[in-house]
């Protein structure tokens, strides 16, 4: 089992022939994505890395049923390449751009939210569940299934893959990894992400990897009260100063709970394991399920 995607979900590619997205989709098919379409305005007939091209969501969507987008557009045109996926009927859109102006983010958030459409991203690495599907720009070398699989949520893109790479040193093997984005405005979050996890029979154990600013780590501990699974839990960022924005848009310390310490002890009370090195994760993995 996965969770949100897995090898019988179709994708539609938006921006798929610019640098970015060329590149990754490319490593999503060599990974199995079955990717159906490619959407770039004034292309449509065109045919780009085996991929028929449409000039709308709409036109793509008709013609290969697909229903989830993964997004590689340019952030000034965004807002419009997310509201034109949730009008088009898209059920998942997977958003890896990074720089999409806030006020954007909030009015294509609100339109995705009435449609029904799920939004991963924005400034995020994407979606993977392992041996089955990615949506995103993970290595793929790094994303295997074992006999024991580990699902993983995290703001970061590159401490995934750090995870990801231990998980699989330690002899487990990957289900889902989420990558959520760390801007201020993102669509799914801990909060939903990890009831899926929980839900998710392949799923023996999770590793969230937080950072500091915002209070999504503090709602998701609500949820880690009642998990049934053992979650490894790492915060990011524990050494930033308060006030100073670090890298990620969200990540910046601006009351009481949204510093690293404090999210260490909301996790922690809540049921969480807490590693205060990320080069521990698979460590602690390995201690809690032998």
């Amino acid at each position: 089992m996965s969770i949100l995607i897995d090898k019988n979900t179709g994708v539609i590619v938006q921006g798929i022939t610019g640098k970015e997205g060329s590149f990754h989709t490319q490593s999503c098919i060599e990974y199995g994505t079955k990717i159906l379409a490619g959407v770039t305005p004034f292309k449509g007939g065109q045919t780009y890395l085996g991929v028929k091209i449409y000039n709308t969501v709409k036109e793509a969507k008709i013609a290969s049923g697909a229903d989830v987008s993964m997004i590689f557009v340019p952030a000034a045109f965004c807002k419009d390449a997310i509201i034109e996926a949730a009008a088009a009927g898209i059920k998942l859109c997977v958003v890896i751009t990074e720089h999409i102006p806030v006020l954007d983010m909030l009015s294509a958030k609100s339109y995705a939210n009435k449609r029904g459409m799920k939004i991963i991203g924005p400034n995020c690495p994407g979606i993977i569940s392992a041996g089955e599907c990615k949506l995103g720009i993970m290595p793929n070398c790094v994303f295997k299934k074992s006999n024991i699989n580990i699902g993983i949520v995290s703001k970061s893109g590159t401490l995934t893959y750090e995870a990801a790479n231990q998980i699989i040193n330690q002899g487990f093997g990957i289900s889902t990894a989420v990558g959520i984005g760390g801007d201020a405005v993102i669509g799914m979050a801990y909060d939903e992400i990890l009831p899926l996890l929980d839900k998710d029979d392949d799923t023996k154990a999770v590793v969230m990897i937080g950072e500091i600013g915002g209070e999504l780590e503090s709602r998701a501990s609500e949820i880690i009260k009642n998990f049934t699974k053992p979650i490894v839990a790492f915060i990011a960022g524990a050494s930033a100063p308060k006030g100073r924005k670090m890298g990620h848009a969200g990540a910046i310390i601006n009351s009481k709970n949204t510093g690293a310490k404090a999210k260490f002890e909301i996790l922690k009370d809540a049921g969480a394991h807490i590693v205060v090195n990320p080069a521990k994760i698979g460590e602690k993995l390995k201690e809690i399920l032998g």
